[in-house]
């Protein structure tokens, strides 16, 4: 199995030969990014794809944003997702990172959304991998299993962050079994988040080193997972960001650490800990 590192363009300010450059020198074989909102910056986007020779992963929101609009219905969300599916297909994306429905919605009618959905992109020949994100339908751990159990046919992209927010703790108690998710991860976000926030301020501080380990941990099982289920390959994202996630002195309000740092930090670690994974797997096959 091997590894596919992508670059968030979440945050990325620098021009596109500098942004190219950089994701080049720590090994990433593509961009993770929303799918654009025009015809123009589809086209734009589409010839730099093929320029650069880089892979796609588009992101697409059925709620319009990162925070859904709070008047929509379902349906307003699915006619969304037939236009921007439809424009992700247009960009030939190796899948589409979907965050989806709203947190309010009750549990039925977040199974009949989902379901819907994953019908859908099925249709337009496009493989949805749904992220774990608040403010969407799989903002909870707990709703995401119960999903789980009625739609057992979807598959994840674990930014399990948001989950450790949302519980206030790390997610290693006896009681936590996310196998079955774990079961069902086909892309993961590597951004290491604490029981107060969704980002810690910088992955190699020692101070947050359980934080990281816990979700290293959490990784790891995914990699298992995937490689029993036949992966070939298995795509990861180091994905800080700005937005309130990237950590500010207060009064100055200058950042403490340079985004782009902080993702290469994580996209050379990252392959430093699935070289382990390799080794470990190797032996444990041999026995």
């Amino acid at each position: 199995m091997q590894l596919n590192i992508f670059r968030t363009l979440w945050g990325v300010t620098t021009p596109w030969p500098q942004t190219l450059s950089e994701l080049k020198s720590v090994g990433c074989c593509g961009i993770e990014a929303r799918v654009p909102s025009t015809a123009e910056e589809l086209q734009n986007l589409a010839g730099r794809l093929l320029t650069a020779e880089l892979e796609y992963i588009a992101i697409v929101f059925s709620g319009g944003g990162v925070i859904p609009a709070q008047h929509e219905t379902p349906e307003h969300h699915l006619e969304r997702l037939k236009e921007r599916f439809v424009a992700a297909k247009m960009l030939n994306p190796r899948f589409v990172n979907l965050l989806a429905g709203n947190d309010r919605w009750p549990l039925a009618q977040q199974v009949d959304f989902l379901g819907k959905v994953h019908e859908m992109a099925s249709d337009i020949g496009l493989v949805c991998s749904f992220e774990t994100h608040r403010a969407t339908s799989l903002y909870s751990p707990w709703l995401t299993l119960d999903i789980i159990r009625q739609l057992p046919q979807l598959r994840f992209t674990a930014d399990i962050s948001h989950w450790i927010v949302v519980s206030e703790r790390l997610l290693n108690d006896p009681c936590d079994d996310f196998s079955t998710f774990i079961e069902r991860v086909h892309h993961v976000q590597a951004r290491a988040g604490y029981d107060q926030g969704p980002q810690i301020p910088h992955p190699a501080a020692p101070e947050y080193q359980d934080a990281l380990a816990f979700q290293q941990k959490f990784w790891m099982k995914i990699w298992h997972s995937q490689r029993k289920r036949g992966y070939t390959q298995t795509t990861l994202t180091p994905e800080f960001g700005p937005d309130g996630y990237l950590h500010h002195l207060p009064f100055t309000n200058v950042p403490v650490a340079d985004l782009w740092s902080l993702n290469a930090w994580m996209a050379r670690y990252q392959q430093q800990q699935f070289r382990q994974f390799l080794s470990l797997t190797e032996k444990e096959m041999q026995q």
